[in-house]
């Protein structure tokens, strides 16, 4: 798979918010399908579907201990996502400085009236 092929895939499972909160709840530290269940308003299933599409963009991984299964976060996706969401911040820095430009000259014009 390319790079813009898995970058797809996060940003696919990163836009449900049912997964971001998987994903935040992650950041504790490994969880079990029922303890990551507990704060959410679905099933078991509906979670265990959720963690699918968080293993398959490489956001989790998870492994067997005696009979429960958990679920690790993997942050090397994020950092990928995050490097290419940091590409545009230069875009945005400039496109706000020229804002703040702007509004400080009709600010200006406004106060010499």
């Amino acid at each position: 798979m390319t790079a813009t092929d898995q970058l797809s895939l996060v940003f696919a499972a990163l836009a449900d918010p049912t997964r971001r909160a998987i994903l935040a709840e992650l950041t504790v530290g490994d969880a079990t399908v029922t303890q990551l269940t507990a704060p959410l308003p679905i099933s078991m299933p509906a979670v265990s579907r959720h963690l699918k599409v968080l293993e398959g963009a490489a956001l989790i991984s998870r492994s067997r201990e005696g009979k429960w299964q958990r679920s690790h976060l993997e942050a090397a996706a994020l950092r990928e996502a995050a490097v290419w969401i940091e590409r545009f911040r230069g875009f945005w820095d400039s496109s706000f400085d020229r804002l703040d430009a702007h509004l400080a000259t009709l600010q200006q014009e406004q106060e010499n009236r």
